[in-house]
């Protein structure tokens, strides 16, 4: 697009790839550059406060709270020289149009890009929802200025979430434990993953039984002969099943009213009906019918790239914003559901041409989102462009991961605007009389599809993977009342209640968004942050909180509570859109925050309060540290009381003494008390799974050890261990370390006495020299002196014989090879790329490869548990990473002049002497944890 005659203008946009699809786009006259994202911040840390500032006592914030609540924003260091880029450009042009992204972040950024630069020359903002030729020109030709209402409304939330981060965190530092964060946001999506496994750890299972039939017509007409039915009531009343259980007792609901059978009840019933004629009661027929999805935002788009293509929230926005990027397409952070006119027609025009004309409507399909204040842009996420390109069209230019993302988005978008899928369902009542005169009723229910509809393009996945999915018919054969019908089988089935399911990512955010908590553009870091910061970790698609969780949120429940209510959080984030649009000041919402000024914004139970300074200072004293990191478990069969406690150096569980004498604490936060008392927690373990009879073995019997037998040589008992780096033996003064081949479960005594006797002495060499074999941080090795061969078995090190061993020792060390380890575990081909994947055994433990990229199982997860869906994203985020950059060769020195023995004499006496002396003035180091001054993560 040719711009005015001798006019140059600056478009500055956020990335390289963004620049490089919009310069394709526009003419000889426009410089297209990248700002790289954000240009300034808050200061990170005291070392990115300027000198002029260090002195001010609001410096460690970066907000001058006094002041109007002055944000003091830097430069960030990896941006100065693309900054310094700008500059020189913005001095060269005529006209600059700053083209980031249509929302708050973006209308910031532009904001900061004005106030970085200073520009001479007229500044304009262009804004659009996709990359394509022509939604950049209609940009180009309608600009706008920068929207202040919506910057007011970013740096509030910026200023709010800083303000919170570094007032908050320093008390989890002080009561918990050091390096720790707390978030406006992520504080509340942590407790939300806590209740849940709250609930799990509190849920008791039950048992309860029904009747599954197989029941056939006489005379089949249309349809199946056979079908199923189950058994729902029994005289009248209703046969129990898992929602009419109490899932903290595992006992039936008071007044629920029901039958609970157990097995004997449901097999001597099904004998008992066995034979018997069995009749149909009541047929019921209703039509079906389904609505098409909406088109997808953010949040339905994270839910189903999980649940279909098992994408972490990052890894969708990730390869979202390629998409977008390249003018794939739009923009992918939105919570609109709604489609502009041109993108309806091209929808329907392709249903039309890939389905034909019975598949549109008569009348285009309108959706109304059910997010609180969607805001974030004015369309839903869609393919870009006027005509939309067939995943077919695009498979080639893509690589795996952004087509299947692509072909997930054309297929909602398509299913959007086709046709209702319609059709029919049934259910049935069948009685059978036993031959003990009871009435036993059988429910069954079926459903077809006549016309799929929209189904044809897309069936939305559940969080439920044994859902049944919307296109799923469940034909019966056709019924009438009064049919006679003949049980083939009637087989007892047994089940059991399920605790309530933990939280996927997908789930989490469907979650946050259900409460009003976050935006389209926070779901993704969210997700991440809480996992980088050890509160949550991933088993497969579970989010499992970790007992340091359980420490952080159960403090703030205790003293902080109104700071991660579900409701208040939610009104910071009205509050925040009505700054958005203009109905409030950002002034006055942080101030009732912060100080507690009540005039008429701001919560006022914080406002009330005194405010989040008062709060977070006045209260400090009132929390004992001890209390808050000990989470109670039961009290176990001789009266004491179980808890884990959160330690320094992570969790471990502790109980009464014998007696009833407790442990005495050591200080805040700190692990006290006596060794009898407590058992590691072995890393990956649940909380759920803490149960008696877990708790029972990890105490190994009692006292924390169990004894395997007495030593025949010695007399001295052997004990076996929990200790901090795994399960050990010990008899009088020696210990020693299982085997990695070696359960505590499963080791006996013999076992346990050869541990003991490592090192074990295999005789001695001609030249008088002991051998030995022992078992060291990088396996079985034998030793005879300073030489060292490693074994290739741990077994070796008690079978090896002296001459096995001097034959090793013999061999030249560096053609000494072991043999590659076979894999732990082949995977298949990766989807992505096709390389196949092994899991192999690491010195850093197991890791997955595809021969180019490694990376190693995170905590929780087991080479035997991992999926192929999860290898193949942790590798894709290796790659999306990149190679580790290689170490640079270290300048070699110049050779230095040979000195004469004596002076080298002389110059290592004067070292040595003067390391001596400064070892002597040199303090002590402390070893307790250095008090942090001015970095909190937020």
């Amino acid at each position: 697009m040719p711009s005015n005659a001798g006019t140059t203008r600056l478009v500055i946009v956020e990335s390289p790839a963004k620049a490089k699809t919009i310069s394709g786009y526009l003419g000889s006259g426009y410089v297209v550059e990248a700002s790289f994202g954000h240009v300034r911040d808050l200061p990170r840390n005291a070392a990115d406060v300027p000198a002029k500032y260090k002195g001010e006592p609001w410096a460690r914030l970066g907000v001058d709270v006094d002041n109007g609540f002055h944000a003091l924003y830097v430069v960030s260091p990896d941006r100065k020289q693309q900054i310094s880029k700008l500059v020189k450009l913005a001095k060269e042009v005529d006209e600059i149009f700053l083209a980031t992204d249509e929302d708050r972040e973006g209308e910031a950024i532009a904001w900061h890009l004005v106030e970085t630069l200073k520009p001479k020359v007229p500044v304009k903002r262009m804004v659009f929802h996709e990359i394509t030729k022509p939604a950049i020109q209609a940009a180009v030709a309608n600009p706008r200025e920068i929207d202040r209402d919506l910057v007011d409304a970013q740096e509030a939330r910026r200023i709010l979430d800083r303000l919170y981060g570094y007032e908050v965190s320093p008390v989890l530092w002080k009561k918990v434990m050091p390096k720790l964060s707390a978030g406006r946001v992520q504080s509340v999506a942590t407790r939300i993953v806590v209740e849940r496994e709250r609930q799990r750890m509190a849920f008791r299972t039950a048992e309860y039984w029904d009747i599954l039939a197989t029941l056939a017509v006489a005379k089949p007409g249309e349809g199946p002969r056979t079908f199923n039915a189950t058994l729902v009531a029994l005289n009248g009343d209703r046969i129990a099943t898992g929602k009419d259980f109490e899932p903290t007792t595992g006992r039936v609901r008071a007044g629920a009213g029901v039958v609970h059978l157990d097995e004997g009840g449901a097999r001597g019933l099904a004998a008992r009906l066995a034979d018997r004629p069995f009749t149909v009661t009541r047929v019921e027929e209703k039509p079906y019918r389904r609505r098409p999805y909406a088109p997808f935002i953010t949040s339905t788009l994270q839910q189903e790239a999980a649940r279909k293509l098992r994408f972490s929230s990052q890894q969708t926005m990730r390869t979202a914003q390629r998409l977008y990027e390249n003018g794939y397409i739009t923009y992918m952070r939105t919570d609109s559901v709604n489609l502009s006119e041109t993108a309806i027609a091209a929808a329907r025009r392709q249903i039309v041409e890939l389905y034909g004309e019975r598949s549109v409507p008569p009348e285009p399909r309108r959706y109304t989102g059910k997010v609180k204040n969607a805001q974030e842009a004015h369309e839903a996420i869609r393919p870009a462009g006027d005509n939309f390109r067939t995943p077919g069209e695009v498979a080639k230019e893509l690589s795996a991961e952004e087509f299947k993302l692509y072909e997930l988005i054309w297929r909602r978008t398509i299913a959007s605007q086709m046709t209702d899928a319609v059709g029919s369902s049934v259910s049935v009542r069948i009685r059978a009389v036993s031959s003990a005169q009871e009435e036993a009723d059988f429910g069954a229910t079926g459903k077809t599809i006549t016309d799929p509809g929209f189904l044809r393009a897309y069936v939305e996945s559940s969080d439920d993977e044994n859902a049944e999915a919307e296109d799923a018919e469940r034909r019966l054969p056709t019924l009438v009342k009064d049919q006679p019908l003949t049980a083939d089988e009637l087989a007892a089935q047994g089940h059991h209640t399920q605790p309530p399911s933990r939280y996927t990512e997908a789930s989490l955010v469907k979650a946050l968004e259900e409460l009003g908590i976050g935006r389209p553009s926070t779901y993704a870091s969210i997700m991440q942050t809480i996992q980088d910061r050890g509160y949550v970790v991933k088993r497969g698609q579970a989010m499992i909180p970790s007992f340091l969780a359980f420490a952080v949120i159960g403090l703030m429940e205790r003293h902080y509570p109104r700071l991660i209510d579900y409701d208040f959080t939610a009104s910071m984030e009205n509050e925040l859109d009505e700054i958005a649009g203009g109905d409030h000041a950002a002034v006055d919402f942080l101030t009732s925050f912060y100080f507690g000024s009540t005039n008429g914004t701001g919560d006022q139970a914080i406002a009330h309060a005194g405010g989040l300074k008062k709060l977070v200072t006045e209260n400090l004293s009132e929390i004992d540290a001890r209390s808050v990191n000990s989470i109670p478990l039961f009290t176990d069969d001789e009266g004491r009381e179980v808890v884990v406690r959160v330690g320094r150096y992570g969790p471990y569980l502790q109980r009464e003494l014998p007696g009833g004498e407790q442990a005495t604490p050591s200080g805040e936060g700190e692990e006290g008390g006596s060794q009898g008392d407590r058992a590691p927690i072995p890393e990956g373990l649940a909380p759920d799974e803490l149960t008696p009879e877990k708790v029972h073995e990890l105490f190994l019997g009692g006292g924390g050890e169990r004894k395997l037998g007495d030593d025949p040589s010695t007399g001295e008992p052997i004990l076996l261990k929990s200790g901090r780096f795994g399960p050990y033996v010990a008899s009088g003064e020696r210990k020693s370390s299982l085997l990695r081949s070696q359960s505590p479960d499963s080791l006996t005594l013999e076992q346990a006495l050869q541990l003991l006797r490592l090192p074990r002495l295999i005789g001695v060499a001609p030249d008088g020299a002991e051998v030995f074999a022992n078992n060291g941080r990088y396996g079985p090795y034998v030793k005879r002196g300073d030489e060292f061969r490693s074994l290739d078995s741990e077994d070796k090190m008690f079978t090896v014989t002296l001459d096995e061993a001097l034959a090793l020792l013999a061999a030249p060390k560096t053609r000494q090879r072991r043999a590659a380890a076979p894999p732990l575990r082949e995977m298949g081909n990766d989807p992505l790329t096709e390389k196949p994947l092994v899991i192999k055994d690491g010195r850093f433990g197991p890791y997955v490869t595809d021969g180019e990229f490694n990376a190693s199982l995170r905590r929780g997860q087991t080479p035997e548990e991992l999926t192929l869906e999860q290898a193949s994203e942790m590798l894709a985020e290796k790659r999306a990473k990149g190679p580790a950059p290689k170490k640079k060769a270290a300048k070699k020195a110049a050779p230095a002049k040979k000195a004469t023995a004596a002076k080298k004499t002389t110059a290592a006496k004067k070292t040595t002497a003067a390391k001596a002396t400064a070892a002597k003035k040199a303090p002590a180091k402390k070893t307790t944890p250095k008090k942090a001054t001015s970095t909190p993560k937020e």
